[in-house]
Protein backbone atom coordinates (compact mmCIF):
# COMPACT_ATOMS: atom_id res chain seq x y z
CA UNK A 1 0.00 0.00 0.00
CA UNK A 2 1.17 3.46 -0.88
CA UNK A 3 1.73 6.01 1.37
CA UNK A 4 0.10 9.36 1.01
CA UNK A 5 0.68 12.65 2.72
CA UNK A 6 -1.50 15.39 3.40
CA UNK A 7 -1.19 18.86 4.18
CA UNK A 8 -3.56 20.00 7.03
CA UNK A 9 -5.05 17.02 6.64
CA UNK A 10 -8.03 15.54 9.16
CA UNK A 11 -6.76 13.31 11.52
CA UNK A 12 -8.54 11.89 15.15
CA UNK A 13 -6.92 13.22 18.55
CA UNK A 14 -7.11 9.78 19.74
CA UNK A 15 -5.04 8.55 16.58
CA UNK A 16 -2.60 11.45 17.11
CA UNK A 17 -1.81 11.05 20.23
CA UNK A 18 -1.36 7.16 20.46
CA UNK A 19 1.02 8.17 17.35
CA UNK A 20 2.27 10.71 19.49
CA UNK A 21 3.04 8.43 22.72
CA UNK A 22 4.21 5.45 20.02
CA UNK A 23 7.22 7.67 18.67
CA UNK A 24 8.47 9.51 21.38
CA UNK A 25 7.94 6.38 24.54
CA UNK A 26 5.43 8.10 27.12
CA UNK A 27 2.11 7.83 28.18
CA UNK A 28 -0.72 8.39 25.93
CA UNK A 29 -1.81 12.01 26.62
CA UNK A 30 -6.03 13.27 25.70
CA UNK A 31 -4.32 16.80 24.08
CA UNK A 32 -6.68 18.50 21.80
CA UNK A 33 -4.15 18.76 18.63
CA UNK A 34 -6.71 20.01 16.37
CA UNK A 35 -7.12 23.17 18.81
CA UNK A 36 -3.32 23.45 19.44
CA UNK A 37 -2.48 23.24 15.91
CA UNK A 38 -5.37 25.13 14.31
CA UNK A 39 -4.21 28.29 16.74
CA UNK A 40 -0.62 27.77 16.51
CA UNK A 41 0.10 26.84 13.19
CA UNK A 42 0.83 27.63 9.32
CA UNK A 43 -0.13 23.82 8.78
CA UNK A 44 0.66 20.36 9.33
CA UNK A 45 1.90 17.24 7.30
CA UNK A 46 0.05 13.71 8.10
CA UNK A 47 1.24 10.48 6.93
CA UNK A 48 -1.44 8.17 6.00
CA UNK A 49 -0.95 4.47 5.14
CA UNK A 50 -3.87 1.98 4.78
CA UNK A 51 -6.04 4.33 6.72
CA UNK A 52 -3.83 4.62 9.48
CA UNK A 53 -2.09 7.78 10.56
CA UNK A 54 1.99 6.17 10.26
CA UNK A 55 3.55 9.73 10.70
CA UNK A 56 3.11 14.03 11.39
CA UNK A 57 5.19 16.90 11.54
CA UNK A 58 3.37 19.88 12.61
CA UNK A 59 4.89 23.84 11.30
CA UNK A 60 4.24 26.43 13.62
CA UNK A 61 5.14 30.17 12.38
CA UNK A 62 5.74 33.58 13.71
CA UNK A 63 3.07 34.86 11.00
CA UNK A 64 5.60 36.43 8.43
CA UNK A 65 8.90 34.48 7.44
CA UNK A 66 9.88 31.91 9.97
CA UNK A 67 8.38 28.58 10.30
CA UNK A 68 9.40 26.03 12.48
CA UNK A 69 9.05 22.03 12.87
CA UNK A 70 7.77 20.66 15.80
CA UNK A 71 6.93 17.37 16.33
CA UNK A 72 7.77 15.18 13.77
CA UNK A 73 7.04 11.47 14.17
CA UNK A 74 6.69 8.45 12.20
CA UNK A 75 5.65 5.33 13.77
CA UNK A 76 8.16 3.25 14.62
CA UNK A 77 7.55 0.06 12.55
CA UNK A 78 7.67 2.22 9.54
CA UNK A 79 10.99 4.69 10.50
CA UNK A 80 14.25 4.17 8.62
CA UNK A 81 11.65 4.06 5.32
CA UNK A 82 11.64 7.79 3.59
CA UNK A 83 8.46 8.69 6.13
CA UNK A 84 10.25 11.20 8.14
CA UNK A 85 11.78 12.56 5.05
CA UNK A 86 8.91 12.95 3.13
CA UNK A 87 7.04 14.65 5.96
CA UNK A 88 9.78 17.05 6.24
CA UNK A 89 10.16 18.08 2.32
CA UNK A 90 6.00 18.14 2.29
CA UNK A 91 5.98 20.75 5.05
CA UNK A 92 9.24 22.96 3.51
CA UNK A 93 7.24 22.73 0.30
CA UNK A 94 3.92 24.13 1.99
CA UNK A 95 6.26 26.59 4.15
CA UNK A 96 7.47 27.68 1.21
CA UNK A 97 4.05 28.16 -1.41
CA UNK A 98 3.06 30.45 2.28
CA UNK A 99 6.02 32.72 1.69
CA UNK A 100 7.85 31.85 4.60
CA UNK A 101 11.75 32.18 4.05
CA UNK A 102 13.26 30.29 6.86
CA UNK A 103 12.60 27.14 7.85
CA UNK A 104 13.82 26.19 11.79
CA UNK A 105 13.96 22.62 13.68
CA UNK A 106 15.71 22.11 17.02
CA UNK A 107 16.87 18.43 17.46
CA UNK A 108 18.65 16.20 19.68
CA UNK A 109 22.18 15.10 18.79
CA UNK A 110 21.29 11.58 17.67
CA UNK A 111 19.18 13.20 15.33
CA UNK A 112 21.33 15.08 13.41
CA UNK A 113 21.92 12.33 10.82
CA UNK A 114 18.69 12.49 9.71
CA UNK A 115 17.93 16.30 9.95
CA UNK A 116 21.26 17.24 8.37
CA UNK A 117 22.44 15.14 6.29
CA UNK A 118 18.93 13.93 4.70
CA UNK A 119 16.70 16.64 5.20
CA UNK A 120 19.41 19.01 3.98
CA UNK A 121 19.13 22.06 7.29
CA UNK A 122 22.03 23.58 7.88
CA UNK A 123 23.97 23.90 11.23
CA UNK A 124 23.50 27.45 12.93
CA UNK A 125 24.06 28.91 16.47
CA UNK A 126 21.55 29.11 18.68
CA UNK A 127 20.07 29.29 22.27
CA UNK A 128 18.03 27.60 24.24
CA UNK A 129 16.53 27.98 28.24
CA UNK A 130 15.17 25.53 29.76
CA UNK A 131 11.81 26.89 31.92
Amino acid sequence: MAIEYEWRGEFDNTALNALHAEGFGHPVAQSDWRERLERHSLGWVCAWEDGSLIGFVNVAWDGGVHAFLLDTVVAPHRERRGVGGALVAAAAREARIAKCEWLHVDFEEHLRVFYVDACGFKETAAGLIAL
